[in-house]
């Protein structure tokens, strides 16, 4: 059971990555992809500072749930109280990027599960709690305010259109 754990708390992560490598350059249309990664890569900026702003501001618990119970950590963890979690801040910005810039469902719902299983496995692995996970959901969620600026190419169409 540890091994499955650890399988989803960690391994998980990896096929969210290449998923969303695929989808990133195979879906997203080419006359869009410089907004498209633009828009990308200040999510991601956003998502990281506020994170790091947020985890030095505000930590619930010195301890993870394994130290605190005395025993082996199920996953991988960086040496840090936890909050927000890395993980799932990651793998739910991936989410987002593919959700935002493809509009493809299936991929999107098929990313979505992955994201279910890293956030369920690093709570089973007693790496975080469910408050750490809410939070990195949650600061991934804010950064993806920048999917909803207006797209470049149609700002450009409705000015050469008046």
């Amino acid at each position: 059971m540890q091994t499955f754990i650890q399988l989803i708390a960690d391994g998980a992560v990896f096929p969210v990555v290449l998923i969303g490598i695929y989808a990133l350059i195979a879906k997203v249309p080419a006359n869009g992809r410089y907004e498209a990664y633009c828009r990308i890569l200040m999510a991601g900026l956003t998502t990281y500072l506020l994170a790091k702003l947020l985890g030095t501001l505000y930590q619930p618990a010195v301890e993870r749930p394994f130290e605190l119970l005395g025993v082996a950590p199920g996953a991988a963890y960086l040496d840090n109280p936890g909050f927000p979690s890395d993980h799932a801040l990651f793998v739910a910005a991936i989410t987002l990027a593919v959700w935002f810039e493809t509009k493809n469902k299936l991929l999107t719902a098929i990313l979505a599960v992955f994201v279910i299983l890293v956030c369920v496995g690093r709570v089973l692995a007693l790496v975080h709690t469910p408050l750490d996970i809410a939070g990195g959901l949650t600061v991934a969620a804010i950064g993806a305010i920048w999917y909803l600026t207006p797209h470049y190419s149609s700002v450009k169409q409705k000015r050469t259109s008046s």
